[in-house]
């Protein structure tokens, strides 16, 4: 294992992009948890208001990033894409502490938030090319573990939240999330070196006449994304509030749930992530499906919030695989539009947190926290469906 790391480092820029994705990951969970307080306690917004400032923000980056998809395969600098993207994120955080009348801030956000999006998928993207340019062998495994980076930056993040914020308040978290990005900025303006994206051949262009998300073999697995993105959004939202109000559990008990399950992923992603040249990501990804059936019919029938405690390694590894394969599954659907490929899955990631999010609770209360489970169970199975019915991996074209 030791081996396979230290030949990812000779894919040229790997290690910035290993510095870049961790800080993003850092600079994304040091405000998020302490996002809405801010915005009722200090703004005065009401849940319902923040809901919508949320969902209207996180949609302008699915716009911006799906107009630019395209785009940034055909000759577009990522490097200068990147450097914008950066600097549009660090100006978003900051304007919380400019403006805080409710309309403006909600369109200077979604405005800046909208230019920030692209910056994580051209980041992934950069790496493609670079890792397929080097002519590694281990594709998979380099992407699995950049985006495991994402996960441990979201375990260091709430920590270094929590300190700047009994420090230094509202102010010194959104300006030092500001840095953060800014700091990214110059990383990438100064080391990471500028290049334009390789053209997939004409004559792959013109294979298809159609638009590639009107490609039923890129649109079915999208689909199946955003359902399995919404349904660990649902569990995440669910669970704390089944443990405490079902099971009788204590506060202690969603800690460890919640605790247990982050620190496992990083571990089984990398493990997974090895495991790319052995197992297809397209397999993995129903095994993935497998592994929530499981998890989602002990949480269904568990009596007691040790069940769900134990559980947490089906949890781990669900996750482990959507987030980690699922983004190598895209590449390998795309493998000559690393932008379009890498765009596709953040996209489906952003719009299943949010159908997952506002569906969950919607569920929850109409059927009761339990039952939420065999909802889940449903939408496994659906998705479940979906990727059996397609094909294993060929290559895709996009034709434009």
């Amino acid at each position: 294992m030791y081996k396979r790391f230290k030949k990812l480092f000779a894919i040229k820029g790997y290690r910035l992009f290993v510095i870049c994705i961790l800080l993003v990951g850092i600079g994304i969970s040091i405000t998020q948890p302490y996002l809405s307080l801010y915005a009722t306690e200090d703004l005065g917004m009401s849940a319902g208001a923040f809901g919508v400032f949320m969902a209207v923000s996180s949609l302008s980056g699915v716009v911006v990033n799906s107009l630019i998809a395209k785009r940034s395969d055909s000759g577009m600098d990522r490097k200068q894409l990147i450097i914008l993207a950066m600097l549009s994120s660090a100006l978003g955080y900051a304007s919380y502490l400019v403006f805080h009348n409710y309309f403006i801030l909600l369109i200077v956000i979604t405005f800046f938030n909208g230019l920030g999006a692209p910056a994580m998928p051209q980041i992934y993207a950069y790496a493609q090319e670079s890792a397929k340019a080097s002519q590694t062998n281990d594709m998979t495994f380099a992407m699995s573990a950049l985006r495991s980076l994402v996960s441990l930056g979201f375990l260091i993040g709430p920590l270094v939240g929590t300190f700047i914020l009994g420090v230094l308040g509202y102010k010194g978290l959104f300006l030092g999330t500001s840095a953060i990005y800014l700091t990214i900025a110059s990383l990438v303006f100064f080391f990471l070196q500028k290049r334009k994206s390789v053209q997939p051949d004409d004559r792959k262009r013109k294979s298809t006449g159609s638009s590639s998300l009107e490609n039923r073999k890129i649109m079915q697995p999208l689909i199946a994304l955003v359902f399995l993105f919404a349904v660990n959004a649902i569990n995440g939202i669910n669970t704390p509030l089944f443990i405490v109000n079902e099971l009788n559990g204590t506060l202690t008990d969603v800690g460890l749930v919640v605790s247990i399950s982050a620190g496992m992923e990083i571990p089984i992603m990398l493990l997974l992530g090895a495991l790319g040249r052995k197992i297809s990501n397209h397999s993995l990804m129903m095994i993935g499906c497998y592994v929530a059936l499981a998890y989602y019919i002990i949480l269904s029938i568990s009596t007691d919030s040790w069940h769900l405690i134990a559980a947490q390694l089906l949890q781990a590894t669900y996750v482990a695989i959507v987030m980690g394969n699922g983004l190598s599954y895209f590449t390998d659907l795309l493998p000559n539009y690393p932008g379009l490929s890498t765009t596709l899955y953040y996209n489906g990631s952003i719009i299943g947190r949010l159908v997952g999010n506002m569906g969950g609770g919607i569920i929850a209360q109409f059927v009761g926290f339990r039952h939420v489970y065999w909802a889940c169970l449903a939408i496994v199975i659906f998705s479940l469906f979906i990727l059996w019915r397609t094909k294993p991996h060929k290559e895709i074209e996009a034709g434009y």
